[in-house]
């Protein structure tokens, strides 16, 4: 009984987190991210390297330097020595710088411009809710304020004070409808 309840527990947690939007989002990016991947190394394959294949090798890949020995390929296909493949790192290196640069100026950028549009938008509703606010405020301060004028001044002891009523002009506490 315990385990099936457990069980069912773990079951309903995963299923919650599943359904929690940052999950969905999350697999929606990296679909789209591996998609992206594939144009830029595509643009990198065909217009990079072959422009940098004009001024040398046809292709990055193909940079290199021989750290040790006479490096090669021997007859089985192996490699002779020890050779640095920097024109594959560079060709890394280009394919992350274009990916960055396309990511930002094409999507981080224009969404960036977008939320402080809406947040501008945001703000100025605010301030013209608290401009009205603060108006109904001052109103009824105002109204208040010349209810309490019409009432007649207040004496020390917190009582209304007009010129005719009961003995010493007493006629009650603001507020008591008197």
């Amino acid at each position: 009984m315990v385990s099936e309840k457990k069980k069912e527990s773990v079951l309903a947690g995963f299923k919650a987190f599943l359904m929690r939007g940052n999950v969905i989002d999350l697999a929606v990016a990296v679909v789209i991210g591996a998609a992206f991947t594939n144009i830029v190394n595509t643009v990198v394959k065909g217009i990079i390297s072959p422009v940098v294949g004009a001024v040398g090798t046809k292709s990055l890949d193909g940079y290199s330097s021989c750290l040790k020995g006479p490096c090669g390929i021997d007859a089985k296909g192996e490699a002779i020595g020890v050779n640095i493949l920097w024109g594959s790192v560079l060709n890394a290196a280009l394919t992350f710088l274009i990916t960055a640069a396309v990511v930002y100026f094409l999507m981080v950028l224009p969404m960036a411009k977008y939320l402080a549009k809406v947040e501008q938008r945001r703000r100025a509703k605010e301030g013209v809710k608290k401009t009205i606010e603060i108006t109904e405020l001052e109103v009824l301060k105002e109204i208040r304020d010349e209810l309490v004028a019409q009432r007649g001044p207040i004496g020390q002891d917190g009582f209304v004070r007009r010129g005719q009523g009961g003995q010493d002009g007493f006629v009650g506490r603001p507020g008591q409808g008197y």
